[in-house]
């Protein structure tokens, strides 16, 4: 009885043994990952440069639509409908509309080790020279990481483009309408 207690505590302490050594040397998990991914976008700023990116594309959009308007109807484009307008994009792509898909997209595409060296990178710590091969690759995977959270983007962002038609054209029939109604049909 007494050598398979032995057996069974030496079974219990071997497993023991495996399971620590497994979660020692394991890659982090994807909570952990995730983790990271949140940190780096804080420390890179990415935010405040969602932010000037997606006002710049606004200010393109509206004076787009100015020129559209202004050649085709030779009016111009009210201030309340291009402030409706800009407020439709700033809220459908406000930043945190996509923060928590952008530090997935990051967890599944960036190794832990990368993500720490871009950490590091962004807070000012140098880069080691043993790991320039790690921030190269890392690098190599931005054009990537670009093509799916555009795509990301489209696919979690209703738009506003079919709303800001709806504005436009209902402007310009309101502008026809009062010179059809001076009109004479003698």
């Amino acid at each position: 009885m007494l050598a398979i207690t032995k057996c069974n505590r030496g079974k219990h302490v071997a497993t023991l043994s495996l399971l620590c050594a497994v979660l020692l040397i394991a890659p982090p998990s994807l909570g952990d990952a995730l983790a990271d991914a949140r940190l780096l976008l804080r420390v890179s700023n990415t935010a405040e440069h969602f932010e000037t990116r997606t006002q710049f594309q606004v200010s393109n959009i509206l004076r787009t639509y100015a020129s559209i308007v202004a050649m085709e109807s030779d009016v111009e484009l009210p201030a309340g409908i291009r402030s409706a307008i800009a407020e439709c994009y700033t809220q459908e792509y406000a930043w945190e509309n996509f923060q928590g898909g952008f530090a997935e997209i990051i967890a599944e595409n960036l190794s832990p080790q990368q993500i720490q060296l871009l950490i590091g990178f962004y807070r000012n710590r140098g880069l080691p020279p043993s790991q320039i091969d790690t921030f190269k690759a890392t690098i190599a995977k931005a054009e990537l990481i670009a093509a799916i959270s555009a795509d990301y983007i489209f696919r979690n962002s209703p738009g506003c483009a079919h709303r800001d038609v709806q504005l436009i054209n209902a402007f310009i029939d309101s502008q026809s309408l009062p010179s059809l109604l001076g009109t004479s049909f003698e």
